[in-house]
């Protein structure tokens, strides 16, 4: 047996200071509400660009026209999932797993490099949150001031400033809880029927379910959505090793925290950078202390970096106390940026990248099925000849009307009873019922294997699209 010893890490649960966490004695208890702090500084500006950016972008996009119609558009109950010019179908639904995919193993990939930095930047119960406590805020006042006036009596002046906030709120939501269903329903009907109340039952009851949601997420649930409910916070440490970029407060420079005079030398008090001011803890969405190491409540988002810059900036102290950084920088050692691990996940979602862009390559813009009558196998005409009768299924994917030209092979001197060119509109499913007839002394055997070919009219031949059927006879 191996004499060599397993390091092993000392999980054992510190005891935390009720005084830093959200405002209780139990830290992990949902209903202690969190006044969280404003702060300014470099990661609040970039995630407040980034968030306002993807926000307006998901709020524009079901507005954005194309070709007379919604360029976006998730048509459910038609089967139909329109992207500008291109209309997929439930059997093109492999490019939306391949999507799910790549999603997911960027996801990954982001996570083992920079931590949870989607849930501090880009993640939608996040921007949300902050967009409905800058409402707060502004119409309530400072996290101090709110704190302060929910534990006195309610009063005709607050409670005017607080329906005024539930107002916003609600206005904030039903926007969403609007532009979300509007990826599946068309957005401009959408708006009218609900301006005058004309809308289906089941449109309104989403409408309303997805503003309900917005409002009880972003505006009372908040932090609990992150710390109790998403299950992302709970698999995560799977992605994390000891090089992965976390917030971190480095201790050996902080240690032993304690206020002091801006003048004086903390080393010759004894004490560490940390002034122990706790405004890491007060700008903190989760009501965390980061000063007590890594926790899976800690979303990535830098507010308690730039509240520390700041205290830091007044002291006269270098930068970074609190900073992005990794366990192995914490403990001295070098960090390894290029690992395993994290070239695993970028050579997954590199080849998954690769098969979304030829699924999405090759997907053509229509598609040709055929039915062959199976209620009579053949029949002779008035001609003589063998006729065998099928429907063809074409299908227009485009947003604009196409006229196609059809033909058959694999018979000789085969006739086609039916038209040969149709025109199909924008997004249709068109049938059309043919016959093809071939004299009997044509054929060599009973079933012979056929192809029919649909081209545009154009002749653009990259876009010829084929379908297999039979032609059975008498012999």
């Amino acid at each position: 047996m191996s004499n060599e010893k397993i390091d092993v890490k000392d999980v054992t649960a510190k005891e935390y200071n009720p005084k830093t966490h959200k405002g209780g004695d139990d830290r992990f208890n949902p209903s202690n509400r969190i006044y969280v702090r404003a702060v300014k500084g470099y990661y609040q500006k970039m995630r407040r660009y980034m968030g306002w950016f993807f926000m307006v972008l998901f709020l524009a996009i079901p507005w954005i026209p194309y070709q007379g119609r919604q360029a976006i558009l998730l048509d459910i109950g038609n089967q139909k999932f329109t992207f500008f010019g291109t209309t997929l179908w439930p059997q093109d639904l492999t490019l939306l797993a391949a999507l799910l995919m790549l999603g997911a193993f960027g996801l990954f990939f982001i996570t083992t490099f920079l931590g949870r930095v989607w849930c501090g930047y880009l993640c939608p119960q996040t921007v949300w949150t902050f967009l409905f406590i800058w409402f707060e805020e502004k119409l309530e006042g400072a996290a101090n001031k709110r704190r302060k006036q929910d534990s006195l009596k309610m009063t005709p002046e607050l409670a005017v400033r607080k329906t005024a906030k539930h107002a916003a709120w609600w206005v904030i939501s039903l926007i969403t809880g609007m532009t979300f269903v509007g990826y599946f329903v068309p957005m401009r009907e959408l708006a009218v029927d609900l301006v005058t109340f004309d809308t289906s039952f089941w449109v309104g009851f989403w409408v309303i379910f997805f503003a309900a949601c917005t409002y009880g997420n972003a505006g009372w649930m908040r932090s609990i959505m992150c710390i109790h409910m998403c299950p992302y916070a709970r698999f995560q440490s799977a992605m994390f090793d000891k090089d992965t970029f976390i917030v971190g407060y480095d201790v050996e420079r902080g240690e032993k925290r304690g206020p002091r005079p801006r003048k004086k030398d903390p080393k010759e008090l004894g004490l560490g950078d940390c002034i122990d001011c706790n405004l890491c803890v007060q700008v903190c969405p989760t009501g965390i202390d980061i000063r007590d190491g890594l926790q899976y409540e800690c979303i990535n988002c830098g507010a308690c970096i730039d509240a520390c810059d700041q205290t830091m900036d007044r002291m006269g102290y270098e930068r970074g106390l609190i900073s992005y950084t990794t366990e192995h920088k914490l403990e001295g050692k070098k960090t390894a940026v290029i690992r395993p691990k994290l070239v695993g996940y970028g050579v997954v979602m590199t080849i998954v990248t690769a098969m979304f862009i030829y699924l999405a390559m090759s997907v053509m813009p229509m598609e040709l099925d055929v039915i062959r009558d199976r209620n009579q196998l053949y029949r002779v005409n008035n001609q003589g000849l063998i006729e065998n009768t099928y429907t063809l299924k074409i299908l227009n994917k485009t947003q604009s009307d196409e006229t196609y030209t059809l033909s058959v092979k694999g018979l000789k001197d085969v006739q086609w009873y039916g038209p040969q060119t149709v025109k199909v509109q924008a997004g249709e499913v068109f049938s059309l019922p043919i016959s093809l007839g071939v004299d009997t002394y044509e054929m060599t055997q009973r079933i012979a294997d056929i192809t029919f070919v649909m081209e545009r009219a154009s002749g653009d031949k990259q876009k010829e699209v084929q379908a297999e059927s039979r032609f059975i006879t008498d012999l």
